[in-house]
């Protein structure tokens, strides 16, 4: 047999790689390489013109490299002068095995009568180009990878770009021996897909190719000779331009059958013709169509202010505005509040270290969760059975409001009036800003400062001064739009006007 044939039919054998591709080969290695750069159909054409086996005994002598003799079944044989194959009349093919010189398995050669009318007849890709290609593969369905640049020989060939595992034993034998690479490392289909040349950011190698798939997948390809990687630049590009053109993407049409519909199509002649448009849509458009019936079923959810005025989504409670949170529950002060010093004055202001000491942060913040996912709390349940848990929840509500319960505006107007030195003045002084607090923050400092002073009346069994109420609300309940200047004097202002109120209650709340 012809040693640029494999045993296979010209059809099946695998391409003989361009010299052209492998300027760093060695003249010996390059023996075997045709001298011109090489076109996939001209090389199969000229292979089964020179080498196909005579079909009839009159065409003996026009077929080079076969001669003719009588094989032992009787028949006139035709073998080949290069190989260890055999001809038998009538069209049967006979091959010589290794270990023996006759074989007894028999094979038809092709028969020229035409095939019977139904049969479908067999088609191959078309070869556009192969070549050995240093490539790495950098996002996976959009998922960013490692660059690990290697060698492998590539194939162009009906729409996909397949790129085989290299020869591990020798690589100068893959590269001669190309149909030794069976094994596709990477599959790509190049529909939808693009080509472009890779910026330096992506590479520091010269001649690099960046192609993007439509899943999302990535590979930079290069080669050192310019002149190669261009020819693959317009090969590739030229695959993914027929593709596009014989297969264009396919709108979604508005029919009747949105995403989540439930109208059904009338008669039986309809429903058959959907059923066989379906069977004969392609996979791409199957998936284009899913996409674009998504993508309007999401446009479609309804804005978040929408489900909000439904009722269907309530903003939290914690780190919610105060204003915002009372105009919601239509009051003046929140509940969460009203129960938290409800349940700590029942279960008793005598407790030691009472909003002191610090409870579970773990139960705190499922607490937490709870307040701002469901509407019905039950503070005597189990799980805040410690009461320092709800004192903690408590002030955490407090230091997570966006404004403080003294608003930013009045921070520097209280802290003006605690330094005056006229104790009278300064109480008027504080009483009159009090009073000019918005509704929502003077009620809800009102009941605040009242449940604190009943604190206050337990000293002797829960050792909470008014002092020791100062510091551990000063900071929480007035503190300044930003942390600037001396926040060591701001501290000590904040507790001193928490402790004034506590101490001047009656006077500046006389209702309450």
């Amino acid at each position: 047999m012809y040693p640029g044939l494999t045993p296979y039919s010209p059809m099946e054998q695998r391409p003989p790689t361009p010299e052209t591709d492998y300027p760093d080969l060695s003249p010996d290695e390059l023996e075997g390489y045709p001298e011109e750069d090489y076109s996939p159909l001209g090389s199969y054409e000229q292979g089964a013109a020179h080498y196909l086996p005579p079909r009839y005994p009159e065409e003996l002598g026009s077929s080079p490299g076969w001669y003719g003799h009588s094989h032992p079944e009787g028949a006139p044989a035709y073998p080949e002068h290069f190989g260890t194959e055999t001809v038998l009349a009538g069209g049967r093919h006979h091959r010589a095995s290794s270990s023996s010189s006759q074989d007894s398995g028999l094979l038809a050669w092709p028969s020229c009568t035409p095939t019977a009318p139904g049969l479908k007849e067999e088609k191959f890709k078309s070869l556009d180009k192969a070549g050995v290609l240093n490539r790495t593969k950098t996002a996976d369905r959009g998922k960013r990878l490692r660059k690990n640049w290697s060698s492998s020989w590539t194939v162009l060939e009906g729409g996909i770009l397949t790129f085989f595992k290299d020869s591990k034993h020798s690589s100068t034998g893959a590269l001669r021996h190309p149909g030794s690479l069976t094994m596709p490392e990477h599959t790509v289909e190049l529909r939808g897909a693009t080509v472009t040349w890779a910026s330096k950011d992506k590479s520091s190698k010269k001649h690099v190719l960046e192609l993007r798939t439509r899943e999302g997948s990535e590979f930079l390809i290069q080669h050192d000779s310019e002149q190669i990687i261009v020819t693959w630049q317009k090969a590739i590009a030229d695959s993914i331009a027929r593709l596009g053109a014989d297969f264009p993407a396919e709108e979604d049409a508005e029919s009747g059958t949105e995403f989540g519909s439930r109208e059904k199509l009338g008669g039986g002649e309809e429903r058959r013709a959907a059923a066989s448009g379906q069977a004969a849509g392609t996979a791409e458009s199957d998936s284009s169509k899913v996409r674009n019936k998504l993508r309007k079923f999401l446009q479609r959810r309804p804005t978040l202010q929408s489900l909000r005025e439904r009722g269907y989504i309530k903003d939290q409670v914690f780190g919610c505005s105060l204003q915002v949170l009372c105009e919601r529950e239509r009051g003046t002060v929140p509940r969460f509040v009203q129960q938290c010093i409800q349940t700590v004055e029942r279960r008793g202001l005598d407790i030691d270290g009472l909003y002191r000491v610090s409870g579970n942060l773990a139960t705190i913040q499922k607490l937490r969760y709870k307040v701002d996912h469901d509407e019905h709390l039950d503070l005597d349940d189990g799980r805040w059975e410690d009461i320092h848990v709800i004192t903690g929840a408590l002030k955490l509500f407090f230091r997570e409001l966006p404004e403080p319960l003294v608003p930013f505006g009045h921070f520097d107007k209280f802290i003006a009036a605690i330094k005056m030195q006229e104790p009278a003045r300064r109480g008027r002084c504080i009483r009159d800003l009090v009073y000019s607090l918005p509704p929502a923050n003077h009620d809800t400092m009102m009941l605040l400062f009242r449940h604190l002073c009943r604190v206050i009346e337990y000293k002797e069994e829960n050792r909470m001064s008014v002092q020791s109420v100062a510091i551990v609300f000063g900071p929480t309940l007035l503190r300044p739009a930003s942390e600037e200047g001396n926040m060591a004097m701001h501290m000590v202002f904040q507790n001193q006007v928490v402790e004034h109120i506590l101490n001047q209650y009656s006077y500046i709340f006389p209702d309450g």
